[in-house]
């Protein structure tokens, strides 16, 4: 610490004795004109010793921070970096003058300056730029990890001193990206993601559109919000959960096709694949069903995956996945079959329970009233370890979630009968997407009968009462959108931060969220 704070003193003492040269060290803009890459893209080598000195006539403008100094008697070679890449700068004192090469002299690693000059090529086959002028923009006080690299002669780079406490970096996550090019990339694949999914979008006719953030009664998921207070009307508001609410409320309004990127907030754990803050695309469509989701699901990842990659395949760790359209898919109950030999629908809830307790599977007491809760925490613990390949898993029990239709299967008739028998599992048409074991998002054939919505949301009401953490609240300005009249639609939810994870071989969310929550030291 005593080093670092020894350094730190320099620089203000550097930026002191700059000052007093009447130089400001921190001026209001700077034309840039160029940028390193294209700079090294477009430079031509001359054939002739005339071709040579027409070079001096082509101007570049460039600046960047100074990631690299080699300081010389009456030159020095630096390297400045700006958001393309890195390019060499040659500063000599006889073009620049004694009094400029006087103030370069004081400049550090992690200063940024703006030259003006011309691209030429070194003697060791580098494209660099010869500085005429150059003009400090920035003193930085805060001396940067400095960061060596070393290329073997088998071409492997080999980073030595790289800024590598995970902590830090997620704290400090604008010295991350100076100093650490992999962090950058992961980031512009981020924004080229949502890009690909908006695109997608935009050409299967979805309008984007906007919803609350702050919400008086939060719904659209099973999650715990983050409640806060409104001083002016003092009621208090929670943060979104989920904004499927509000745009079923839209295609009610007549908006057939819409969809929105937000950031969610559940007051829930951290994790590797999960944060408070989050973000999601949901879209909603009027007259299609849940197989319409799952076609534009897998559509969306495999088209994003081509963006990034140029290819629908991409490796995670050691696994290569393979996001190529059609997905497998497998109804839950199959797939608990497959795994365990139960043939889950027509056996006793005792006999699921039984078995879970035989095999050392744990799963909430509170939960044991429903067979169908029984069954999907059977699922979670023995398949979806299994899901490695894109898999549409699809029929939930239809206790999971109060915003579904029911399969379209059942007699209408005999539904009621059905519900009134313990045993018997009643079945929704509902898929959630894997890959890599993880759940990437989730959705429905939208439940649009608002008797049955109402009777559902209450029943998740008096569950809350009875001790269920997660439960939906009632709101009844959202059944009195749907009494209006929703049109047959499906919804879904995609977890944009796993989509990146996986398409990023990122292994934390963290790596994903440019500032993840983090725990005040």
């Amino acid at each position: 610490m005593s080093e670092q704070n020894d350094l730190i003193k320099r620089r203000l003492e550097e930026l002191e004795e700059i000052k007093k040269l009447g130089i400001n060290p921190y001026p209001h803009r700077f034309d840039v004109e160029n940028n390193s890459a294209d700079i090294v893209k477009n430079f031509k080598d001359p054939e002739t010793d005339e071709d040579k000195e027409k070079l001096k006539d082509v101007s570049v403008t460039v600046a960047g921070r100074i990631m690299a100094i080699r300081k010389m008697g009456k030159a020095t070679f630096c390297h400045i970096k700006d958001d393309t890449g890195r390019i060499q700068i040659y500063i000599r004192k006889d073009d620049v003058g004694e009094e400029a090469y006087s103030v370069f002299k004081l400049l550090d690693i992690g200063d940024i300056i703006g030259v003006k000059g011309y691209a030429f090529r070194t003697k060791t086959g580098e494209v660099s730029v010869h500085a005429v002028t150059y003009q400090l923009l920035t003193k930085s006080i805060q001396p940067l990890p400095v960061v060596k690299e070393e290329i073997t002669e088998s071409g492997e780079k080999i980073i030595y001193d790289a800024f590598a406490d995970v902590e830090l970096r997620y704290r400090q996550r604008y010295i991350d990206l100076i100093v650490n090019e992999n962090v950058k990339d992961t980031f512009v694949k981020r924004t080229k993601i949502i890009q690909s999914i908006k695109k997608n979008s935009r050409k299967n006719n979805f309008f984007e559109v906007e919803t609350p953030t702050l919400q008086s009664i939060y719904g659209g998921a099973n999650a715990k919000p983050f409640i806060t207070h409104h001083n002016a009307l003092d009621i208090d508001l929670y943060l979104r959960i989920s904004n499927e609410l509000y745009l079923k409320r839209l295609i009610v309004g007549g908006f057939n096709r819409v969809y929105e990127f937000v950031r969610d907030f559940r007051n829930e754990g951290i994790d590797r694949t999960h944060n408070p803050e989050f973000t999601q695309v949901e879209w909603y469509q009027a007259y299609g069903d849940y197989f319409d989701s799952m076609n534009l699901f897998e559509e969306v990842v495999e088209q994003a995956c081509i963006d990034i990659h140029g290819t629908t395949k991409v490796m995670y760790g050691e696994t290569e996945l393979d996001f190529k359209r059609p997905w497998k898919r497998i109804r839950m109950t199959d797939a608990i079959q497959m795994k365990t030999g139960l043939d889950v629908l027509n056996i006793k809830k005792d006999e699921i329970i039984n078995y879970m307790n035989a095999n050392g599977i744990k799963f909430d007491p509170k939960i044991s009233h429903s067979k169908g809760l029984i069954i999907a925490a059977l699922f979670e613990e023995t398949c979806e370890n299994e899901l490695i390949q894109p898999t549409f898993v699809y029929d939930f029990p239809i206790d999971t979630t109060p915003l579904c239709k029911q399969h379209r299967d059942y007699d209408i008739s005999k539904l009621d009968e059905m519900k009134n028998d313990p045993e018997q599992v009643i079945l929704a048409e509902r898929f959630e997407p894997y890959a890599n074991k993880w759940e990437l998002g989730n959705s429905y054939t939208e439940l649009n009968d608002p008797i049955l919505q109402r009777k559902l949301l209450e029943e998740q009401v008096e569950r809350g009462r009875g001790g269920e953490e997660e439960t939906h609240p009632l709101d009844d300005d959202f059944i009195n959108a749907i009494e209006v009249g929703m049109p047959p639609t499906t919804g879904v939810g995609m977890g944009v931060d796993r989509i990146v994870m996986l398409l990023t071989n990122s292994q934390t969310i963290r790596d994903v969220i440019f500032f993840p929550l983090m725990k005040p030291v």
